[in-house]
């Protein structure tokens, strides 16, 4: 299945506002986790200071999918320049269209993703 230009664009289009949103969302939690924490101190609660340790701990992790996410994105922009969007990245396979409707940054097919994720490509 060969995508038309039309749809090329299209998707184009959604990638390059899905980077500019996600890179927003990443400045601002970047830095909300680098800020220091002004209400530190002797006076604080042991059981706060674990809350806050936990609470940045989660936006580290959830700060580095997000990354992981933009990375995708900018490896689909970088397909659609090289002519070669919508082919799986592994086995040339063309990726459905319905995928790239819910995952526009997908650069994979299903089969693909699964065996990458289990650790059977390299």
């Amino acid at each position: 299945m060969s995508l038309s230009k039309t749809q090329i664009e299209k998707f184009k289009s959604l990638l390059e506002e899905m980077r500019v949103q996600l890179t927003r969302t990443l400045e601002g939690a970047t830095k909300e986790v680098k800020r220091p924490d002004e209400s530190t101190g002797y006076s604080q609660h042991q059981a706060d200071q674990g809350t806050d340790d936990f609470d940045r701990t989660i936006s580290l992790e959830v700060t580095s999918k997000e990354y992981e996410i933009l990375r995708q994105i900018e490896r689909a922009l970088e397909k659609i320049e090289e002519g070669t969007y919508g082919t799986c990245d592994v086995s040339g396979e063309s990726i459905p269209l319905p995928r790239l409707e819910a995952i526009p940054y997908a650069t994979m097919t299903v089969q693909a993703q699964e065996k990458f994720e289990k650790g059977l490509l390299a």
